[in-house]
């Protein structure tokens, strides 16, 4: 279940309908999938051939076209993260610059663990939304973020999109954001 902390009080929202409360607070879609759906062989599995992510959408179908309908989403895929993968620093680097969207970004959470790092409105600041497995997040447009891995650097998610071509970040500079 996601737990959020929020950078410049140090406090910490947990369990499914606080955590709700306040990301509906702050604009940012929370759901929960079964994340028990997901085949055995594929739990804590990082490194998936085509036809795996194929397996993870067909076992995700009915949620995934659900919620894009609901939001207009056109096309979704699956991204695997780990050690294992290739360049992991340079796309860890990629993903870890304050940015923004032109459509939500959003992850359904399916193994492993992320962190959604997003600017609250003025009074909450940069807040921390810890994500595991059965965590969907949607980070409105235009709304100043980043995803990293946590300590285990180890995820795998669906990510949905309205564009074609995917969204594309627009890197900003935030005095205001500090690690």
């Amino acid at each position: 279940m996601a737990e959020i902390r929020i950078r410049n009080t140090n406090e910490r929202i947990s369990g499914e309908e606080n955590v709700r409360a306040f990301l509906d607070n702050q604009e940012v879609l929370y759901e929960h999938w079964e994340a028990s759906k997901l085949p055995a062989e594929l739990h804590n599995k990082f490194v998936l051939s085509d036809e795996e992510k194929q397996t993870i959408l067909s076992t995700y179908d009915e949620e995934i076209r659900e919620l894009a309908a609901r939001r207009g989403y056109q096309i979704w895929d699956v991204i695997s993260l780990s050690d294992a993968t290739p360049n992991i620093e340079d796309l860890l680097k990629k993903f870890e610059q304050i940015h923004t969207h032109t459509e939500d970004e959003i992850r359904g959470i399916v193994s492993g663990r992320g962190i959604f790092i997003i600017k609250g409105d003025e009074e909450t600041g940069y807040f921390d939304v810890e994500l595991e497995a059965g965590d969907v997040i949607s980070v409105p447009e235009n709304r100043a973020h980043f995803f990293t891995l946590m300590d285990n650097r180890e995820i795998i998610a669906v990510r949905l999109f309205i564009e074609k071509d995917g969204w594309i970040a627009t890197n900003i500079e935030d005095p205001t954001f500090t690690k």
